[in-house]
């Protein structure tokens, strides 16, 4: 085993990391099953890239905020385990790539001493909380939803009713009706209100329930229009615990919550969730809200006086990319990151700006930007100045010309086309031909490389998804073009039509197609959404018709943008949350860990975590000897029933009741230290049956 050690004070995240470190050994010695190894490195933010031998390592940071101190510890642990590159998420996370498995351990301790994580990060779990970034200092929202996206964080991390579910769970905070956090497609979305409740402004949330991109978009439902700020923290772990019992496991495309609720409906969800009260660690969580309510500390240095060179790029930046904050006098400025990348030389001048000049905090932004926040209205030419220095004063953020694009075939195992390539060459067109389109908000174009829609292209004005495209014999790059989505706010939002197939080398010009048809013959004021309807998507699919011919491909046709060489369709595994199924002797090594955690956590007085890891000890221990007699195990109820079915009701098992009767005691009583301990014993009084079991059965086989 290593002797890798860490200094990190807490000795919970100690723990974890030298826990890496341990399993990485253990499965270079061939002791841990490749699939299970996959499994834990994931939750803990160890993610495999297209190219052989290298990891790349997301870095989560809630709902987008980053300090001065943050900022350059990325940067220092990127040129120390990586190469310099910094890759703004989609969901406000930082991505590096490049890194070798073995120093994972040694990067992630390295960002724990400015109080940064990779737990949960990826893999089957509540995955990084994303907000608005302009919340706390937007002059249109009820109240900041800063710090209850903070506190949904915290109390998810490592919490055991979400380490190992079917698949990955996103969550977001949306600060107005506009809906910047994009709550409709989200599987739990937020969007702050304030209600007049007898006489007084109770603050509170319109709650949406299982919307999703990927390969079948699906608008999430209103659970309420209404919860309580105290009330968000209970229904979210109610909505995981069922998540965690009832969804899919086994077939990963049907394994999230969206197709749990579209296959028993909204009120058998609901009700479900009504049943699981009696077995919350709290009916009422109030958030504290305090840290977020001081008075913004602002810089006191005085920079030297300031020239603009030239006053009309000046003005142009100020009009496209510079927002008046709620707070008098104070300003925030959007940066345009092309791709979503930057470099760690930059990242430090950023960073020492903001400490220096501002209010020491940027929130990374959802179409992978940069948002300053709290920066003085004289200060702005200083700024200006000094971000052009690293080339981040380019005009139109957040606008037609700022396009969102996932990584694609340049590190992801699910790329089939590349979508920086093709952004690359978009956004070039645009700036050279459509200018115009610099401060314009009402069309938006996203890309992703594959279905998954990590670049969101299913939900865009203009989008565009990665394909192949078959010529003959030959194979082509392609790209599925998407009309028509768009957020419609609060809480309703529109996905878009697939209209046509065609070769990546014509997306420049089904762009312009686009772009001058709308322009041509919009009536005046109209928005691109209402064009589209009045239209019609055939209207469209007519338009681009031409370019979809591919009787007439040309060599360069077979070139994907970015690329020298032909084309050549290479999809690896992917490694989005995908389900694992395990080895009968792992699954039950994990049933004697879950174990420990167990009595840990009640040593802790920790009650519903240690009643939850006894509950995940007897589903876990039931699903290995299901697999053993190759019985599905797509889900935990499944699991709970068919163990019933062929071990008790058979006399294989001897229980006093029914194995259902047994497991389902943990949401017919209360969290308390009394049903834990006892809860436990009969995990562990289980888990000596199935072994015995097993052992037997092992011993008769030879």
């Amino acid at each position: 085993m290593q002797s890798f050690r860490t200094e990190i004070e807490n000795p919970i995240v100690e723990k974890d990391i030298i826990e890496l470190a341990n399993k990485i050994q253990l499965f270079k010695e061939g002791k841990v099953d490749e699939n299970r190894f996959r499994s834990l490195r994931l939750a803990r933010g160890v993610y495999g890239q297209r190219q052989h031998g290298v990891q790349m390592i997301r870095i989560k940071l809630p709902f987008g905020k980053v300090t001065s101190e943050q900022l350059h510890r990325i940067a220092d642990v990127s040129d120390e385990y990586s190469r310099g590159r910094l890759h703004i998420t989609t969901r406000q996370d930082i991505q590096i790539h490049h890194v070798s498995l073995d120093r994972t351990p040694q990067l992630w301790a390295e960002l724990e001493k400015s109080d940064i994580t990779l737990r949960e990060a990826c893999g089957n779990a509540v995955r990084n909380i994303t907000a608005s970034e302009t919340a706390g200092i937007d002059p249109n929202e009820p109240f900041d939803v800063s710090p209850y996206a903070d506190a949904t964080f915290k109390f998810f991390l490592r919490n055991p009713i979400s380490q190992e579910m079917g698949r990955k769970f996103k969550i977001s905070f949306s600060g107005t009706n506009e809906d910047t956090a994009l709550s409709f497609l989200h599987d739990i979305g937020f969007i702050a209100k304030i209600k007049l409740i007898d006489g007084k402004l109770i603050r509170g949330f319109k709650v949406l329930l299982a919307g999703g991109l990927g390969a079948q978009p699906r608008q999430a439902d209103v659970a309420y229009n209404f919860l309580e700020t105290d009330k968000i923290i209970p229904f979210t772990e109610s909505v995981l615990r069922i998540f965690d019992r009832y969804g899919e496991r086994n077939k990963r495309a049907k394994a999230r919550l969206k197709f749990l609720i579209k296959d028993i409906g909204l009120d058998n969800f609901l009700s479900l969730i009504q049943q699981e009260q009696k077995a919350l660690s709290y009916h009422k969580y109030p958030i504290d809200t305090s840290a977020f309510n001081q008075p913004i500390e602002l810089a006191k240095i005085k920079p030297s006086k300031v020239i603009i060179e030239n006053q009309e790029d000046y003005n142009i930046w100020k009009e496209t990319n510079v927002f008046k904050q709620k707070q008098e006098s104070l300003f925030a400025i959007g940066i345009k990151v092309k791709l979503g990348d930057f470099y760690t030389d930059d990242a430090r001048i950023l960073a020492d700006l903001v400490k220096n000049y501002a209010g020491n905090e940027i929130r990374l932004t959802l179409r992978q930007n940069i948002l300053i926040r709290h920066v003085k209205k004289e200060l702005l030419p200083f700024f200006y100045n000094e971000l052009k220095k690293i080339n981040f004063v380019e005009s139109g953020y957040n606008s037609t010309l700022d396009i969102t694009a996932c990584p694609g075939t340049d590190t992801c195992n699910l790329g089939i086309a590349s979508s920086t390539g093709i952004t690359t060459v978009l956004e070039k067109v645009l700036k050279e031909e459509y200018p115009h389109y610099v401060n314009n908000k009402d069309v938006t174009i996203k890309i992703s490389g594959c279905m998954n829609a990590c670049g969101q292209h299913s939900m865009a004005h203009i989008g565009f998804q990665g394909m192949s495209i078959k010529s003959g014999k030959f194979v082509a790059p392609a790209l599925q073009v998407l009309l028509g989505g768009g957020i419609v706010g609060n809480g309703a939002g529109r996905f878009s039509d697939k209209v046509i197939k065609i070769p990546s080398k014509r997306g420049p010009e089904a762009l312009r197609f686009i772009l001058n048809n709308f322009e041509q013959y919009a009536f005046t004021n109209e928005s691109f959404l209402n064009y589209y309807d009045r239209q019609g998507e055939r209207y469209f699919y007519e338009l681009l018709k031409p370019l979809a011919d591919v009787t007439n491909l040309k060599k360069d046709d077979f070139i994907d943008w970015g690329h020298d060489k032909n084309y050549v369709k290479a999809i690896g595994v992917g490694e989005c949350a995908g389900v694992i199924i395990d080895l009968i002797a792992t699954l039950l090594l994990d049933s004697e860990e879950k174990i420990e955690n167990a009595k840990e956590t009640l040593l802790q007085e920790q009650w519903a975590d240690s009643i939850y890891h006894s509950y995940n000890t007897l589903i876990n221990t039931a699903k290995a000897v299901l697999i053993a007699e190759e019985i599905k195990t797509n889900t935990q109820v499944g699991i709970i029933k068919d163990f019933d079915t062929h071990f008790v009701e058979t006399g294989i098992i001897s229980l006093k009741n029914s194995f259902s009767s047994l497991v389902y005691q943990i949401n017919k009583n209360k969290p308390s230290k009394e049903f834990a301990i006892q809860y436990l014993e009969n995990a562990e009084g289980f888990y000596k049956s199935v072994e015995k079991l097993r052992a037997n059965a092992l011993q008769n086989a030879t």
